[in-house]
């Protein structure tokens, strides 16, 4: 019974480590979005300033914001699987897969009785 206990335990522990690091690994990704993009931004800005444009017209320019809206959307795809999916559709999905396994492992102990 104690061992049950403790295996229960070490599995919850397993899982909480297991989501603490992907949500730690959200929070890299994101740091590394704003570090990246802000500057390339700051870069393009400068350099197209030096080319004699106007700090809007250097500033809104296509090239950066593309870079910022499809890294974004990326960005966006990594945070809903982390803190929207991950604990309704994994938790699903990994409940069929035990349930499907001990299914098999019933059939196969059945086929050898």
């Amino acid at each position: 019974m104690e061992l049950i206990k403790k295996t229960e335990i070490d599995n919850k522990l397993d899982k909480a480590k297991n989501r603490v690091a992907t949500i730690k690994q959200f929070h890299k990704h994101l740091l590394v979005y704003i570090g990246v993009n802000g500057f390339v931004t700051f870069s393009k800005v400068v350099r197209n300033l030096d080319n004699g444009e106007t700090f809007m017209e250097a500033f809104w320019d296509f090239g950066t914001l593309v870079i910022w809206l499809f890294w974004g959307i990326g960005l966006m795809v990594h945070g809903l699987k982390v803190f929207v999916y991950e604990g309704s559709f994994a938790k699903r999905w990994e409940q069929q897969q035990l349930l499907r396994y001990m299914r098999e492992d019933e059939e196969t102990l059945r086929k050898y009785k």
